[in-house]
Parts: structure tokens; sequence; C-alpha cells
């Protein structure tokens, strides 16, 4: 429907069942040239089952991964700030007909507090949330939460340096206003982009309306904004179809607009309170399907972020770290005054159920141990490295002359004023051995002077 052509996504999947070894040695050969795949390529690709090519499928993602990024792993922190909700999404906590939830949203002095809590465990970046369309959560009450998170201090004196938002999709007059507000990308999840899977998970509320939410980038891209994102929940329909459609709906936005998305999320469902499409998973996703479609997008959309929520167990989300996941969230809540929890306050219910319940710390060691560099960089946003000029920078590779110093520095940070001694040890020793790898001599003389300058009390020093 519309630019996805849901007969022919379905006659690839069917088409591509049976798949040569040679086929797929091709195609992984023609995705390490970074400029992406067609539909049959990744269809193909979508069809490996023999164990070979699923490695070799997963090298190549390795690969293609650091060739545009680098080792470093964005860490980010989700922040809700409001659980109401008109829509009834049937997969959702937040659903409109929940009525065991606790609706709460919070007051800007609330915001500030959680946002304190969120700095005290190293982060920089938000990703701000809340329910859709309801006459509690406006634009307006959002603009005067980003004001509220930019305006905190912690202990440290370090503050949020940058706020992504995954928010109801706007009109366009709305975008035209949220252009002129500080925030990174602007991301909205289809959710499922098969029509009849769409409608029935989408009984009622303003997200029923399945065009309106398909040309939500359409409207963002043409009235200034930046950086979208976008993103399916896989376990609604067919996976294979999902990641054609992401694929499908990348390549329109970057032949139309010529920015693809900054962003892909790949949430999978999970249990969430009188939620029946959580319990009952409709297509349900195996690990294994799981950690093939992570990879298949990495090669297919090798520019783009590729983002992982703390939804999945540890064990699984340190081994996508090795398929192509680039940005994650660590030490997460969602539950609306979730960081503040422990003094007693608001609901325990979120949106869904997470599995990785570390703290940030604990999640950074783990980076580290893993041979990663934790990043809390900013930079892009902050210099207007956004849009088409990011694009350039990411296509073919470029971004990662900055994205490994930009991680070493704001490493550096974190450890001095977050880290516990273990943390310390085993960060400062990555920080030396990255080092030493810095292809570009004089950016690897910045990057010492950098860290000496943090050392002796500078702060966001960046490239």
């Amino acid at each position: 429907m519309y630019f996805i052509d849901e007969n022919y996504l379905h006659q690839l999947i069917d088409n591509k069942v049976n798949v040569e070894d040679t086929l797929v040695d091709d195609i992984l050969a023609k995705a390490k040239e970074l400029n992406g795949l067609n539909l049959e390529e990744v269809a193909t690709l979508l069809n490996i089952e023999d164990k070979g090519n699923l490695n070799k499928l997963f090298s190549t993602a390795l690969f293609i991964k650091e060739e545009i990024y680098g080792n470093r792993l964005v860490l980010f922190a989700p922040l809700y700030i409001s659980n109401f909700c008109s829509n009834n999404c049937l997969y959702c906590g937040f659903r409109a007909d929940n009525k065991a939830i606790e609706r709460t949203t919070l007051s800007l002095e609330q915001i500030k507090e959680e946002t304190k809590a969120i700095l005290e465990q190293g982060h920089k970046r938000i990703l701000m949330l809340m329910g859709e369309n309801h006459k509690e959560t406006g634009l307006d009450f959002l603009i005067a939460a980003i004001d509220a998170v930019y305006s905190v201090r912690d202990s440290k004196q370090s503050s949020i340096r940058r706020i992504n938002i995954e928010i109801a999709p706007l009109t366009d007059s709305e975008f035209k206003v949220l252009n002129d507000v500080k925030i990174g990308t602007y991301t909205v999840f289809q959710e499922t982009y098969h029509y009849e899977t769409y409608k029935k998970m989408h009984p009622s509320g303003k997200k029923s309306d399945y065009q309106w939410r398909l040309f939500t980038m359409d409207r963002a891209l043409s009235n200034g904004m930046a950086d979208v994102g976008i993103g399916a929940l896989f376990g609604l329909y067919d996976y294979r179809f999902e990641v054609l459609a992401l694929i499908q709906h990348s390549k329109y936005l970057d032949e139309k607009y010529g920015i693809g998305p900054h962003t892909i999320s790949v949430p999978r469902i999970k249990p969430a309170m009188n939620a029946p499409a959580s319990q009952y998973i409709p297509h349900q996703v195996s690990d294994i399907d799981f950690k093939k479609l992570v990879a298949v997008i990495r090669c297919a959309v090798p520019y783009t972020g590729m983002i992982l929520s703390t939804r999945e167990p540890k064990e699984l989300r340190s081994e996508l770290f090795n398929y192509g996941i680039s940005q994650i969230s660590a030490g997460s809540k969602t539950n609306i005054g979730g960081y503040k929890q422990a003094l007693g306050s608001f609901s325990e219910i979120g949106q869904f159920s997470l599995n990785d319940c570390r703290t940030s710390g604990e999640v950074i060691q783990d980076v580290i141990k893993q041979g990663y560099i934790p990043s809390f960089c900013t930079a892009c946003y902050r210099l207007g490295r956004v849009g088409e000029d990011f694009m350039d920078q990411a296509k073919p590779g470029l971004i990662k002359l900055f994205c490994q110093p930009n991680a070493l520095t704001t490493l550096k940070e974190y450890l001095i004023d977050y880290a516990d001694e273990e943390t310390k040890r085993l960060g400062e020793k990555l920080i030396q051995k990255e080092l030493d790898t810095i292809p570009n001599e004089n950016i690897k003389k910045k990057t010492k002077e950098f860290l000496s300058l943090i050392d002796k009390g500078n702060r966001d020093l960046y490239f």
C-alpha cells in the first residue's frame, strides 16, 4: 500500500525460499561495498537457514558496522514523561482500555528530578517518550519538558547534551514549530507495515489511521526536520515482511528527500499488562531470526544507526553488538517516575517489561570488556552534522573519523566522574589501546590533548 508494495514484498519472500551459497556470497560481497542492497537481495538473506551462511552474514554485518562507525556503542536512557494515551494498541501497557494502570503526567519539577537521576548514571543523551494524542500531553507540554531537561545540572555539573524524541505523529504546522526546538532525532515506529495487521492491532484512537502514521516522516522532512528514526515492532507480523518494508521505507525517504533514516529500531514484543497481543504474540520471532534480521538490516542500510533496547536479555544484547547494533539503552525505566522509584513515587507498571535490568554502570563495564567503546557523544548534532550533511559523512564511512575520538573523550569523562575503580581500570586500558588505532595523525594528536585536558577538569571537548 502506498510506497509499501505488499504483494511485491510477499512475492520476494516466497520466491527466495531456496538460497544458494554462491548467491549469498555474491550478495555479501556487494554489501561490503557499503552501498546497501536491493529488496531482492534482502529477501535472499532473510531466507538463509544454513548455519555457515548465517555466520558469513553475521561477520559481514560486523565488518560493515565497523567500517561505518568503528567499534563504538552509543548509550542513552529513555525518559517517559506521561502514560496518558488515547490509542488502544493491543500490545501496549499504556493502551486506553487498560484500567489497571495509574495514569500520571510528570510535572516539570518531577521531570527535572528524573533527569538528575539519569545524569547521575553518567548519561548525556535522553530519549523522551510519552503516550499519544492525549489532552494532557500536547506539543506545548513536550517543549516545556525539553526545556526542563536541558536546565538540569547534577552533582558533577553535567547536563543532558541531546534529547531525541519518540512521540505521536505531528501535523505540518506542528513540525514547523518543532523545527525550532533543540532536539536531535524525531522517531515514530510504524509498528507493522502490513495493513490488515495494523488495522487489527490498532482498533481505536488516532493511531488507527495507517496512512497518517505512514507518511509522518514525509511531513517531518518536508517541514525542516533533519534527522528521523523509524522502526517496526517485531512479532506482530512476519519479520521478513517487516524488514523488507523497513528497507523500502528507507529507500523511499532517501530517494525523495536525500535523507534516509538516521536510526532504525528493532524492538520485539514483550509482555505488558492487559495487552493481549503481548501475551499471545501473533508471529513470535526466535532469537536466531532476530539475530538474522539485525544483520540483514545492517547490510541493507549500512549508514543507519541501529538501536537495541533493554527489552532483550543481556546475553543476547551482548551478542547483537557483533551483528550491527550501534546504539543501546542502559539502566532503563519504562514506568513514569521510574528513575526515582526507590523513593516510592508513582506506579511500577511500565509500557512493557524489561529483560536487561542491569545498572548503567554494569552495562558500561561489560561493553568495555567486549572491546567496544561506550560512547556518550553528541557532537554531530551540536556541530550541525545532521540531515544530508550527516548522510554525506556516514554513507562512505567517513563519520567514524569523528566517532572514535569522540567516544574516547566522552568515555574519559565518564570514567573520571561516574565509574567505579574496576571500570576505570578497564576503561583507561581501552582508551590507550584505541588511541593507537586512530588513523589520522592530527586527530590522534588532538585526541590526546583533549584527554589530557579532561584529566585536568575540562569537559565537553569534541570533534
